[in-house]
């Protein structure tokens, strides 16, 4: 989407440069062996841009596809090695979907050898498979320094088996906040144990979402058949909207001080991904970026 094509059809000029600064205003700093590569490249562009690396289970038959599944893992291996001479920081992502099979099971199993060959933290999605999940999680804990359960949409239970692993975060974005119970179960997840995200550009929050009446940011935006490129697109989520999450988790949790809030999620991100940026500087940088979060959001109310 983000190439400006939509269900195959090139709507719009590509426009990740107009992203990017956009979430760069607002103050916010692959799901296969070629979208990990194309990634990488993504993020050579910018010292800002970090990524990473994995395979999505929706994507694991091309384990067995190429013929060499042994040969396609220890190219994900390399592409990660390659990553970080670069000065990249990698994560290795997986997803677990809905048909956790046993090709699914294998595969996770796989990407925690990855994780503990780079000694890299994990970024995991659960959905509706938390008994399998949490068990070979629980089975692998030696292997990785620590992760976070991104897109987080379930239960209190599944929540608190979750905080129970050490070093375990839990990430929030639009899709965590569509129900009246999806709110409930945020409000048990201490904010030293969170993070924010978007998805994108996926999980937008939506007028029918239990939270919207929290969001108070929002930004010009334009149908894809009409694209601006000062205008967010309509349907397609984007880094700059993770400040309408803060809101609603801000606003969920009876949380006033929306700064003092966003500092703590940023911190838990360093604490796991980028422990060297946990510094006087990086406090500074933050200050930065929250102030130029209050201009975004007097410029937006404008709109």
């Amino acid at each position: 989407m983000f190439r400006g094509i939509y269900h195959g059809k090139q709507c719009h000029a590509a426009d990740i440069p107009a992203v990017l600064a956009r979430a760069r205003a607002a103050g916010v700093t692959g799901g296969s062996l070629k979208e990990s590569r194309e990634a990488l490249e993504i993020a050579e562009t910018d010292g800002r841009l970090f990524c990473t690396v994995g395979v999505h289970p929706t994507r694991c038959g091309e384990f067995e596809e190429s013929g060499d599944p042994e040969g396609h893992f220890q190219a994900l291996l390399a592409l990660a090695k390659e990553g970080i001479a670069k000065g990249k920081q990698w994560e290795s992502v997986v997803w677990i979907m809905i048909d956790f099979t046993f090709v699914h099971r294998m595969y996770f199993k796989k990407q925690f050898e990855l994780a503990e060959a780079v000694k890299l933290p994990m970024f995991l999605h659960m959905r509706a498979a938390g008994e399998d999940f949490c068990e070979i999680v629980s089975e692998n804990l030696y292997r990785f320094p620590g992760g976070v359960t991104h897109s987080f949409t379930g239960t209190a239970e599944d929540r608190d088996k979750l905080l129970s692993f050490e070093n375990m975060f839990i990430g929030i974005n639009g899709c965590s906040l569509k129900t009246s119970e999806n709110i409930e179960v945020l409000q048990g997840i201490p904010a030293e144990r969170m993070m924010i995200e978007t998805d994108s550009p996926y999980c937008d929050i939506k007028n029918t979402h239990a939270g919207i009446k929290f969001v108070k940011s929002v930004w010009p935006s334009k149908k894809k058949e009409k694209y601006e490129p000062d205008s967010t697109v309509k349907g397609r989520n984007e880094p700059c909207l993770v400040r309408q999450v803060l809101e609603v988790v801000a606003g969920c949790k009876g949380i006033a001080d929306i700064k003092g809030l966003s500092k703590t999620l940023y911190h838990n991100t360093c604490r796991l991904f980028f422990p060297q940026d946990l510094d006087a500087s990086a406090d500074a940088q933050l200050e930065s970026e929250l102030l130029s979060i209050g201009v975004c959001e007097k410029n937006s109310r404008r709109h």
